[in-house]
């Protein structure tokens, strides 16, 4: 199970599902698959995944001499490098994209800010419920945005799968946030559920699963795609059985990154049979 743990623990395997989330996006809006889309987003996210993680462990382990720092870092130190390189050469190919991807940069950086070792950013953590927020829109608009990046003809159904993903990806958000609750109150760091009673957070997933659905609906009823519409039906009944699992008891390392972050890999997975 070693190298599952390491395709988990480097980003390899939710890089591979936000390329099936861009896959998914193609599917449902009935647009030409760009490989160059596929390739940056699985660089981008593979980059800024370890970019976090390292800042993370650095802000976490400070009086740390860099030489030992950088040694017991250096697999994502090389994943980043690779990841960078990877970014560049899509880019490339990708000139009428510039603003979308300028914008999934900038959404990224924010996202860390809370870490960054300056006292000038320090107010950003506690910015617990727009961290969360942040992260399910950064997904949503790098997954959505960017692969319909050229369908102005296709605005209104883009604009309400855009809002789908947020929905969806706040839900998987909320689950982390949950896990992570008593560690990020040690680093004096927030999150919705670290700033939210468990009462209302429930009745914030409540409200949020009832607008994923929604909203998944009206997307596939735009285009009377019945098929799809069954397979969102059943894609949304699983992520309501893994947040009620998630709630029973404690939870491991791989109910979250393998079955959490799987449900990025299922959805689509299941828009593709429904393709067929």
């Amino acid at each position: 199970m070693k190298w599952l743990h390491f395709l988990l623990s480097h980003s390899i395997f939710i890089s591979i599902c936000a390329v099936a989330l861009c896959f998914q996006t193609y599917s449902i809006l009935h647009l030409t698959h760009n490989n160059y889309v596929y390739g940056f987003t699985f660089f981008a996210t593979l980059g800024s995944y370890n970019f976090y993680w390292l800042i993370s462990k650095y802000s976490f382990s400070r009086g740390v001499r860099a030489g030992v720092f950088l040694r017991a870092n250096r697999t994502y130190i090389l994943l980043f490098s690779l990841a960078g390189i990877g970014m560049l050469y899509c880019l490339w190919f990708l000139e009428g994209y510039y603003f979308y991807i300028t914008t999934a940069i900038g959404l990224t950086l924010l996202y860390s800010l809370p870490l960054w070792p300056f006292r000038f950013v320090s107010f950003t953590k506690k910015a617990g419920f727009l961290k969360t927020i942040l992260l399910a829109a950064t997904w949503a608009w790098v997954t959505v945005m960017i692969p319909a990046a050229h369908a102005q003809e296709s605005a209104t159904p883009t604009a309400i799968l855009f809002f789908a993903r947020f929905c969806f990806m706040l839900q998987l958000c909320i689950l982390f946030d949950m896990r992570d609750m008593k560690i990020d109150k040690i680093h004096s760091l927030h999150s919705l559920a670290t700033d939210v009673s468990r009462r209302t957070l429930s009745i914030i997933m409540y409200v949020v699963f009832g607008m994923y659905i929604i909203a998944g609906i009206l997307v596939r009823q735009h285009f009377n795609d019945t098929p799809q519409l069954i397979a969102f039906a059943l894609t949304g009944l699983l992520v309501w059985i893994v947040y009620r699992l998630s709630l029973s008891k404690e939870r491991g390392y791989f109910f979250y990154y393998f079955l959490v972050d799987g449900l990025m890999l299922i959805s689509p997975a299941a828009t593709y049979i429904a393709a067929i």
